[in-house]
């Protein structure tokens, strides 16, 4: 009997140091905070207003609430970024990435409405006509309600011409004009090899028109056919 009395209270001070183990590790192992969802917004709200900021100083940006089924950890960097190929007003897509304490990634609605300069054709413009001053009439509004790829600067239209033809009061685009060839069919070329250490140099004949940036082909005297970046001048460069 004594026996067993004594095995019961074994038992009842094992379960006691049992649970007050459990209680001192709840005690040292708080809960992860959550993190909070109005500091989202307001990250993705100065992110979205720094990336128009280069447009113009009349930024509106409106960011939609987060879904507030997530449970998201704390997160000690929130970095925010813009979807690939996403232009930076109208209607866009945020996500922000958190890779510590516990990684996760959540996307925000937004809406950016940019009030800012740009341009439209001044007169009916024809395919192939090279783009002067006179050819440009500056406006002013929301330009995230125009198309993509819109001229906002005088100087991404003067000296190109352009690709199609264009009718007085039409919005100016970028992909609407063809930067001049830098380097054109049949000229003759300097080739210029740049590495570390060492500069070399050698005459060509040019196989292709090419703008500034762009790959151009070229033959040197001794039948190679070689290929660099065009620079203006009737220059290929060629860095390795």
């Amino acid at each position: 009997m004594m026996k067993a009395k004594f095995s019961r209270l074994v038992c009842k001070q094992v379960l006691a140091l049992a649970m007050l183990g459990l209680t001192c590790a709840s005690q040292a192992t708080p809960a992860a905070q959550a993190q909070d969802t109005a500091q989202l917004r307001q990250i993705a709200l100065d992110f979205l207003t720094l990336q128009a900021s280069g447009l113009s100083n009349e930024v509106l940006v409106t960011v939609g609430e987060v879904d507030k089924r997530l449970n998201l950890q704390a997160c000690d960097n929130p970095n925010p970024y813009l979807l690939p190929g996403s232009k930076p007003w109208g209607k866009v897509t945020l996500a922000i990435r958190c890779t510590a304490p516990a990684p996760w990634l959540v996307y925000l609605q937004a809406n950016v409405q940019v009030t800012a300069d740009y341009y439209v054709a001044a007169n009916a413009l024809t395919h192939g006509q090279v783009i002067g001053l006179n050819d440009l009439n500056k406006q002013r509004g929301d330009i995230s309600k125009l198309p993509a790829g819109v001229i906002t600067a005088p100087e991404q239209a003067i000296g190109k011409s352009m690709q199609v033809s264009m009718a007085s009061g039409s919005v100016m685009r970028l992909d609407a004009l063809k930067s001049p060839a830098v380097v054109q069919q049949g000229q003759s070329v300097r080739v210029v090899s740049n590495g570390p250490g060492f500069q070399v140099a050698t005459d060509a004949i040019a196989l292709n028109n090419a703008a500034d940036g762009q790959i151009a082909k070229a033959k040197t005297s001794s039948g190679q056919t070689i290929s660099g970046v065009a620079k203006s001048g009737g220059i290929i460069e060629i860095v390795y």
